[in-house]
């Protein structure tokens, strides 16, 4: 075999390595039951909040701490502490996306993601009386 053979083998090689390690780093969307079967391993949920039950946040005490319970699209429930300030407007948000890990009876949010409605949602007319400008 020629020296660049060699060297091609390898290459190819080293790439199918880098992208088999880059296939455990992807990341899905779970829901809460699969979550708390992968207790302890970094996941992403999509949710909406449990309005049944208050959020725990005082800016004053501890603005550094929240929680609030949340239920998925297929019923599951989770509480969910997050270290971090509030959101604005996070009890407005349709949905939300938590990063972070299942510990024991709750969820360890290390990041929050808002997905908001739209804004034209409640009135669908809206864009038809808008007047369409073209600049050039």
């Amino acid at each position: 075999m020629k020296k660049t053979h060699i060297a091609l083998l390898v290459l190819i090689a080293a790439a199918i390595v880098v992208l088999i390690s880059y296939t455990g780093d992807l990341s899905s969307y779970e829901t809460i039951g699969s979550a708390k079967q992968k207790e302890g391993k970094f996941v992403n949920l999509i949710v909406r909040m449990d309005k049944s039950v208050p959020v725990q946040y005082d800016p004053v005490k501890d603005p550094n701490l929240l929680a609030f319970n949340v239920q998925d699209s297929v019923g599951g429930k989770i509480s969910v502490v997050y270290h971090n300030t509030m959101p604005t407007d996070m009890e407005k948000s349709e949905r939300l996306v938590l990063k972070g890990k299942v510990q024991g009876d709750h969820f360890e949010c290390s990041a929050i993601v808002m997905k908001c409605p739209s804004k034209y949602k409640d009135n669908p007319n809206a864009m038809k009386n808008q007047p369409v400008t073209i600049s050039n």
